[in-house]
């Protein structure tokens, strides 16, 4: 089976999808970890970038049980490694695994919380905030494009 090499994983969905966002960074650590894809990018889409705001990420918790459920999926890994919330996981990939994360930064102006595509005054610092030119880039150079 051969692996893609630049995955891209576009998470258009708000907190109301929590599953969503639990499976999109578990599948990015899994392709990195596990399938050595050189290239793997998480980017919050128009209807994600709710998700996207300071401390939002932090409020989707991993239970106890919910982190021994992932564990065991993966023999040598160990449930109290895993992070404490969604938040800790992004940072984690992001800068031990090179996984990047991104958002439509249109979307932050479109829904207010945002004064220009660039501002990352209200959203996540691991986050960054690009243009719809390079979002299409993303979307064309990508092997494969997950969609949660």
């Amino acid at each position: 089976m051969a692996v893609a090499e630049n995955i891209l994983i576009f998470i258009n969905t708000g907190p109301d999808k929590r599953y969503n966002h639990f499976a999109a960074y578990t599948i990015a650590w899994v392709a990195r970890k596990f399938y050595k894809a050189k290239k793997v990018t998480i980017m919050y889409g128009p209807h994600g970038v709710a998700m996207t705001k300071k401390g939002t990420l932090a409020g989707f918790t991993m239970a106890a049980d919910v982190k021994e459920l992932i564990a065991s999926q993966f023999e040598g890994l160990k449930a109290e490694k895993l992070p404490d919330h969604l938040e800790q996981l992004a940072r984690f990939e992001k800068d031990k695994m090179g996984i990047s994360i991104v958002s439509c930064g249109t979307f932050h102006v479109l829904d207010g919380f945002a004064k220009g595509i660039e501002d990352k005054s209200n959203i996540e610092d691991f986050i960054d905030p690009i243009n719809l030119y390079e979002v299409c880039k993303l979307m064309l150079e990508a092997d494969k494009i997950l969609y949660y």
